[in-house]
């Protein structure tokens, strides 16, 4: 018989939250199952709005499904655990504090003498690699010695589980680097008495980097799509085929493949069915990737590689990806994205046909038909941004409505269908063309 799998520390069954009431009502998360086990690096992996740290809150019992439950050590959590405890990516120090206070403060606030909360301090100060800032305040420190700290009061309770919230995203890329070699040492050198770290990450090379095991996930609820186990010894080769792979790999479940438009391009607002998010993708950003990926010589470009060229993280390359594909300027295939005939000509016209092409893409789209036929049927075809905002938070969030209008703002004008006045606050139509009235209409 092999040996036998370490036992759950974290099981979440059935979870979801959703948050509002009637038709505000939105879900975060839905059915969401997952376990976490002794030993486990696991990283939660996904874009912006995929639920990662509301499930994180979840875990450590910040937050309260609105269904399903979270067992702690095979037990229900209720309320806060205290054996769990969370590195945040803002480092959240006490600014008037000193460093040894503010790792020592975690401590008192447990009913830890002043004496021996100062001794762990000092301890785990070290053990960071802070030896001689004890008295130096959070203003005198690099964003990286401050994120130190943080991890610091983090380990001051001794918890069973660390979790790390996005906790390199605030730095910059060499300070990132080395602190992510530095928690993995801390980890993997036994100094620590956590028996699983959940980190939240929207870095596909940091995770394949740290984790055990990564758990991919989309949104729109936020859901897991994929679990993928990271069987690489420590440390890892980032330039090794076998990471490469992995990535590639990640970024292929990540993406996802190109579906045809009627299900890519969901349904107005205001109708049944699903309501089709406009990817915050700026026009100039989106044009400089087709041009980019026009330029190379290759047929198929790997995600991972255009990442990599383009300097962008996750959450910016992302969608702009999703806007290639809305807009059938290009397909994704196994994590590599494919230039549509259409997409190679629109990288290589000239400013006024781009703009065409920009336009004649939109018009199909049931989210600009949509705006577009509510401004013909306004008296003087135009609508104040509050009418439009109110009306699409029948099937958005109020920020993620806000979002949602402000690029449908940028693309409506760079494709000249329609006119924004700041100063009023009004979107108006500059001519009097037919909106296409049926959904498939070419």
């Amino acid at each position: 018989m092999g040996a036998s799998r370490p036992p759950a520390l974290v099981e979440v069954r059935g979870v979801a939250q959703r948050y509002g009431r009637g038709e505000k009502r939105f879900t975060a998360v839905e059915n969401i199952n997952l376990s976490i086990r002794e030993g486990e690096f696991v990283a939660l992996l996904g874009p912006s709005g995929c639920g990662k740290s509301t499930l994180l809150r979840i875990i450590t019992g910040l937050n309260e499904p609105s269904e399903g439950a979270v067992l702690y050590r095979g037990e229900p959590l209720r309320g806060v655990n205290p054996k769990a405890t969370i590195v945040f990516q803002t480092f959240a120090l006490f600014p008037w504090l000193t460093v040894e206070e503010n790792v020592a403060v975690a401590l008192q606030a447990r009913g830890v003498a002043p004496e021996p909360a100062r001794a762990r301090a000092v301890e785990l100060i070290d053990l960071v690699g802070l030896d001689g800032f004890e008295q130096a305040y959070p203003r005198e420190l690099s964003g990286g010695m401050r994120q130190k700290v943080g991890i610091a009061r983090a380990l001051a309770v001794d918890p069973e589980l660390l979790c790390l919230d996005e906790p390199f995203s605030a730095l910059d890329v060499l300070s990132a680097e080395t602190l992510r070699g530095e928690v993995l040492e801390l980890w993997t050198g036994g100094q620590l008495q956590i028996r699983a770290v959940l980190m939240v990450s929207h870095n596909i090379e940091e995770a394949v980097f740290m984790a055990d095991r990564i758990v991919v996930m989309d949104k729109g609820p936020g859901r897991i799509v994929a679990e993928v186990a990271v069987n690489m010894p420590h440390p890892r080769d980032r330039k090794s085929d076998a990471f490469a792979a992995l990535v590639n790999r990640v970024y292929a479940l990540l993406m996802g493949q190109t579906q045809p438009e009627e299900v890519e391009f969901g349904t107005e607002p205001g109708q049944a069915g699903k309501t089709r998010a406009l990817p915050m993708a700026p026009v100039t950003a989106l044009a400089g990737l087709l041009e980019h990926t026009n330029a190379t010589p290759y047929e198929r470009d790997e995600i991972a590689q255009l990442r990599e060229d383009l300097g962008l993280d996750l959450d910016h390359l992302l969608p702009l990806v999703e806007a290639a594909e809305l807009l059938g300027f290009a397909r994704v295939e196994s994590g590599a994205l494919i230039l549509t005939p259409l997409g190679e000509a629109f990288a290589e016209a000239s400013i006024l046909a781009r703009k065409e092409i920009f336009a004649t893409r939109l018009r199909r789209l049931p989210f600009f038909r949509w705006m577009l036929r509510m401004l013909q049927a306004a008296g003087d075809q135009a609508l104040r941004w509050e009418v439009l905002l109110t009306a699409l938070e029948r099937d958005f969030p109020p920020e993620e409505a806000e979002r949602q209008l402000d690029i449908a703002s940028e693309w409506g004008r760079y494709a000249e269908l329609f006119a924004y006045d700041d100063t009023e606050g009004v979107f108006f139509l500059e001519s009097r063309e037919a909106v296409p009235a049926e959904a498939g209409e070419r």
